[in-house]
């Protein structure tokens, strides 16, 4: 059977935990492929609500094994964590895969992460200060440290000692702060090697052979495609590529194994940290899209900035990624509005763009171009299916499924599992 790829289609915090978790029953694998604990997903069952950083949201189904793709950078304390934290609620990550050539943050990744954004000031990216930047950086200089070096303990002292002998000067010299002891590191990571031991494997000959043999493989990003390294809002981008180009490589897995790529859409938009944000409500309206929405960030908690629909963006997304399908989520926070804007097209310096302009000093002064859209009263939080949806409502959607050039084949009606409307099958 082919795979599937679940990618966010705005800035991120879309609910792909949401939709991972609803795929759970048709699913046997589910691999997070880029992104560090620096992103994160909200799943509810029942009364029940879980909060993942770095573990896939196939962690939570029984009959469902999760895998941590070689795209990853992780923080080995944080994983353990986020394992243990799971354990005292009887979920078991037993069934954890860690690629064996995933990258490591590591101390010094995280003390430059935070002092490099300091130094910043005004001109600051907006990073989480976890470490995720300077540990890709390790990676493309070739001078990172991988999941598979924890099993050589001779190798790990010598990749720590080199790593160190230059971000020591850096942050000694260059920044006035404490360097750090490579004995000290070592002795730390030895011991993460213990536990993680266990699930360190080749993840992405596990998957050829899966995907062999008739399984069904479900790939999903942290954060969305206007974060990618390569095609977001560069440089208020995150350090990997969340689209479904870098889900191949992020898992191990070719293309042609691809046949189903679902974009995951809010009704509304959001982003974390600094940034271009053309729809962007800095006034009473997007405080109450924040408070009515629950908008702050998993892993963060800071508050995310809030605007209305942008379909510009939503057509980028369906063409970088080649979105099949859509799964739209948050829909019952726009019940109550009298009408809704959505952003159609931009306009720059007089001049209407229908597709986001090229260069970034276009699109930082890029304004939207608003169409209204009839709002709806009626509460949709027990809607079964697409016709229990109010008539606005059900040509809300239909116009976001227009103006977006890919189907919208599930709608989010509320935080709860169960609280999807599925229009078409998403396998």
């Amino acid at each position: 059977m082919p795979a599937a790829v679940l990618v966010g289609a705005q800035w991120g915090d879309e609910g792909k935990g949401k939709a991972t978790d609803l795929l759970g029953g048709d699913v046997d694998y589910v691999v997070r492929y880029q992104g560090g604990n620096n992103a994160g997903h909200t799943v509810v069952i029942g009364d029940q609500k879980y909060a993942l950083h770095l573990l896939p949201t196939g962690i939570l189904s029984p009959d469902v094994v999760p895998v941590i793709g070689n795209g990853v950078v992780i923080d080995p304390g944080v994983l353990l964590s986020e394992i243990d934290g799971l354990a005292k609620r009887g979920i078991s990550a037993e069934r954890l895969l860690i690629s064996s050539n995933a990258h490591l943050i590591m101390p010094h990744h995280k003390a430059l992460d935070k002092v490099t954004e300091r130094y910043l000031g005004k001109a600051k990216i907006g990073t989480t200060g976890r470490g995720i930047g300077p540990a890709y950086g390790d990676k493309i200089a070739r001078m990172g440290v991988r999941v598979q070096d924890l099993l050589d303990p001779g190798i790990l002292a010598k990749k720590i000692e080199v790593a160190l002998t230059e971000k020591n000067q850096v942050l000694t010299k260059v920044y006035n702060r404490r360097g750090i002891d490579p004995a000290a590191v070592l002795e730390e990571y030895l011991a993460y090697a213990e536990r993680l031991k266990p699930h360190i494997a080749d993840t992405s000959l596990v998957l050829s052979k899966a995907l062999d043999e008739g399984k069904f493989v479900l790939l999903e990003g942290g954060q969305g495609t206007l974060l990618d390294i390569d095609h977001g809002t560069y440089p208020f981008v995150t350090s990997s590529s969340p689209t479904s180009g870098g889900a191949c490589a992020g898992a191990g897995i070719p293309p042609n194994r691809l046949t189903k790529i679902i974009g995951i859409l809010k009704a509304y938009t959001t982003r974390v940290g600094s940034g271009p944000f053309p729809t962007e409500l800095t006034d009473e309206t997007g405080e109450w899209l924040r408070r009515t929405g629950g908008e702050y960030g998993v892993t963060t908690g800071r508050d995310r900035r809030c605007g209305w629909f942008d379909a510009v963006i939503a057509r980028y997304a369906t063409r970088i990624n080649g979105i099949t399908d859509y799964f739209l989520t948050k829909l019952d926070i726009l019940s109550g509005l009298e009408s809704i804007p959505v952003c159609v097209a931009y306009e720059v310096d007089g001049v209407r763009h229908d597709e986001i302009p090229m260069t970034q000093t276009d699109f930082h002064h890029a304004v939207p171009v608003y169409e209204e859209l009839p709002g709806w009263k009626e509460d949709i939080s027990n809607a079964k299916s697409f016709d229990d949806l109010p008539p606005n409502a059900q040509s809300y959607v239909r116009a976001l499924e227009e103006m977006s050039g890919a189907p919208i084949s599930a709608i989010g009606v509320g935080p709860g599992r169960d609280q999807t409307v599925v229009v078409r099958s998403l396998v």
